[in-house]
């Protein structure tokens, strides 16, 4: 694949990231705080896959999307050592959410994820506009609306 292709993929799954965080918020509002989580958890997960596109990187898993972000851009100093306990944190959230019966997910769980998974997106966006938007100042100028 050519790299104006993954930039291609990186910008969709930038705006995915977005969306989903935009769900979140509906869904939590709305008192729907099971799915309210697991969107800000793919909010989180198609971020770091837009990071990974650029480097031509894609995992069949979760775990294997995860693991790459971390040794690549966290381990390396790029993003923040915070953003891997938000990514940890956010990944157990979901699997509770989607798959246990018996863990309630409440509004308190949330109240502190918003603010740091809206942190971690601010963080991918400043740091992917530059490289996806280097020939284009109006698209450049799309900023991304997040907030509660």
């Amino acid at each position: 694949m050519q790299a104006e292709d993954w930039r291609s993929i990186s910008k969709i799954r930038l705006e995915r990231a977005v969306e989903f965080y935009d769900d979140a918020i509906a869904l939590y509002k709305e008192g729907r705080y099971r799915s309210a989580a697991s969107r800000l958890y793919f909010s989180v997960f198609h971020a770091m896959r837009a990071v990974l596109a650029l480097d031509g990187i894609d995992r069949k898993h979760h775990s294997g999307i995860i693991s790459e972000f971390r040794r690549l851009y966290v381990k390396t100093g790029i993003f923040d050592r915070e953003v891997s306990s938000i990514i940890a944190t956010m990944s157990l959230m979901r699997h509770d959410s989607d798959y246990d019966d018996y863990i309630p997910i409440e509004k308190e769980d949330l109240d502190d994820m918003f603010p740091k998974v809206e942190r971690l997106l601010d963080s991918v966006q400043d740091y992917l506009k530059p490289l996806l938007y280097e020939n284009s100042d109006s698209e450049q100028d799309n900023g991304m609306n997040m907030g509660m």
